[in-house]
């Protein structure tokens, strides 16, 4: 079987292993794959969907893209790495540190590129593609000036993000903080919750306990603490919990984290730090007991969480939707001003 098929097939992860895995006669060894010609059309979305699909027809789909592989017209292709953007649907934060992409470009730069990366053509902007899988080495590439290997398909934003998923999943490198906050960006752009499960192979239950996370938790707090590899849900569910009980959770853990030296330290030591900082009274930034009100939208998403103590009325928004109404609030802010004026000339 040569280099090109098998990087097809390998696309299949897991679920390719489940259709192997039922008995069927033995096919006839084919023959290589001849170099791809610069005109190669693209394939089709491939097993995305899986979770909806019985195993006879997932069997069907690897039974087409094997043909189009056989006949040439399944290759990867040659493109410049500067045409390719990143997916609209991240599911990394940066590295801990330089020295592990370092590494990674050296051993790029030295060994060559020796599994193609996965892209679809932009659907803005003509011309143009957009990384579905291979972020990695599509950087290397980029900061190396070559070119990149890749296999260009047709893909919706749902085919996308469940392709991301099917493939993470099969890899099992990212971490849980990683895999929850590809479910929020997912739940941003109103992906449906089957779609987010079948692309993270979740349950209903461990899509809540992200969903508790996020929600709670800014995203510009959890890019501060990074990956965070050692730390998995039951730690990151008790940092939430923390967070929301704090009333002041952004503050404690931002002037925690960027206190001189802590860029340096792995982002495991920085969510131990945060976490204690979430634990500790801080009388710069803790001005007493309070009470925190969350404000929620119709669908009971928070939007906001509202502070009131002797010193001050703080409101947070947490979320898209959050800033909206921010924005909206800071609109309004001239009406209500009038309307407690006449108020406190009508009980005078």
């Amino acid at each position: 079987m040569s280099k090109t098929r098998k990087s097809i097939i390998a696309n299949f992860g897991i679920l390719s292993a489940a259709v192997d895995s039922d008995p069927q006669p033995a096919e006839p060894q084919p023959a290589a794959v001849q170099p791809p010609s610069p005109t190669l059309p693209r394939v089709g979305a491939g097993v995305i969907g899986a979770a909806q699909r019985s195993i006879g027809e997932l069997r069907d789909e690897r039974d087409r893209l094997k043909a189009l592989v056989e006949s040439g017209a399944g290759a990867s292709l040659e493109l410049d790495a500067s045409l390719i953007d990143p997916s609209p649907y991240p599911d990394r934060l940066a590295d801990d540190n330089a020295q592990d992409f370092a590494a990674f470009k050296a051993t790029f730069e030295a060994e060559g590129q020796k599994i193609p990366i996965q892209v679809r053509p932009h659907p803005d902007r003509p011309g143009r593609y957009q990384v579905i899988y291979g972020h990695r080495r599509l950087k290397a590439a980029k900061e190396l000036g070559l070119p990149v290997r890749a296999l260009v398909v047709e893909m919706s934003d749902r085919d996308l993000v469940v392709s991301q998923g099917i493939e993470n999943a099969a890899r099992q490198d990212l971490t849980w903080i990683e895999r929850a906050l590809f479910a929020a960006r997912m739940d941003d752009a109103q992906i449906k919750p089957r779609d987010i499960k079948s692309a993270l192979a979740i349950d209903d239950a461990e899509l809540a306990r992200m969903r508790g996370v996020y929600r709670a938790v800014p995203l510009d707090v959890i890019e501060l603490i990074g990956r965070a590899p050692k730390v998995g849900r039951p730690r990151w569910g008790d940092f939430a919990k923390l967070f929301s009980a704090s009333g002041n959770g952004s503050a404690l853990v931002e002037k925690r984290l960027r206190a001189d030296g802590m860029s340096a330290i792995g982002s495991d030591d920085r969510f131990r730090l945060a976490l204690t900082a979430l634990k500790t009274r801080d009388p710069e930034t803790d001005d007493g007991a309070a009470d925190v009100l969350s404000l929620r939208d119709a669908d009971g998403r928070d939007i906001a969480r509202v502070k009131v103590s002797a010193k001050e009325l703080r409101i947070v928004h947490v979320g898209p939707k959050g800033a909206a109404f921010s924005a909206f609030l800071q609109a309004e802010m001239p009406r209500l001003v009038e309307r407690f004026a006449r108020k406190d000339d009508a009980d005078t």
